[in-house]
């Protein structure tokens, strides 16, 4: 049996949140930040013709892309990175000799792949998943627009990080890779602007995490998170 590992997840601004962690406390960060290009919005009820489309409402978080700022915090806290859409943040990135490429093997107007941008020094690889729109290689709901498959971040997580690493995902959204990492087997921390997104990452973490285990943590003093490197210090205050 896989031990027990610990998360938390936080509802708040991931730079305030990051700026209070310490310099290289997180062995990798895996997140998909907005990319700007307005997918928060209603646009993607019309861009199926060949399967049922979820109304998510309309939001505002994918009109523009994460500041410098961020993403300066996240690879200053985290020893390696592995960014969704890092081709919207190559000018805020060093080159990189390993990408990953998402086949999602899409139609209509649906991007055919996702280009994924690592820190770590190794080749290309691919990793093909039938995500279009709602037909999917297996059956899984979507809570979020911009959802990732668990599928691809069980397999992101398996190939780049290693067991009792620490996790971040600092756009959580419903909390996809928390879930990954519950089953690996490893501890995961994870901050989310949107209380609704937060509740349902909250739920479906938490199951991942007590299926894994068997037991749970909560999230308000239940859990000691203190023997994690990015909290030791608010922990000795």
């Amino acid at each position: 049996m896989r031990a027990m590992v610990d998360y938390e997840i936080i509802c708040g601004d991931c730079l305030d949140v990051m700026a209070g962690m310490e310099a290289d406390s997180i062995d990798v960060a895996i997140f998909d930040p907005p990319y700007g290009i307005d997918e928060s919005s209603k646009k993607n009820a019309s861009r199926s013709k060949l399967a049922a489309v979820r109304d998510y409402g309309e939001y505002s978080w994918d009109t523009k892309r994460l500041s410098p700022e961020r993403i300066a915090h996240v690879r200053r806290v985290s020893r390696n990175q592995v960014i969704f859409g890092g081709n919207y943040y190559a000018d805020l990135l060093p080159p990189s000799p390993s990408w990953v490429v998402w086949d999602k093997d899409n139609s209509g107007d649906f991007a055919d792949c996702e280009l994924i941008w690592t820190s770590h020094d190794r080749a290309v690889r691919k990793f093909k998943y039938t995500w279009n729109g709602f037909i999917k290689e297996k059956p899984e709901f979507r809570y979020h627009p911009t959802q990732k498959p668990l599928a691809l971040m069980v397999w992101l997580i398996e190939n780049y990080t290693n067991e009792g690493d620490v996790i971040l995902d600092c756009t959580m959204g419903v909390g996809t890779t928390g879930v990954a990492c519950g089953h690996l087997g490893r501890r995961f921390v994870g901050i989310e602007l949107d209380p609704g997104y937060f509740a349902i990452a909250e739920k479906r973490i938490r199951d991942a995490y007590d299926m894994a285990a068997g037991e749970f943590k909560t999230l308000d003093g239940g859990g000691d998170m203190a023997d994690l490197p990015i909290f030791a210090e608010q922990a000795k205050a």
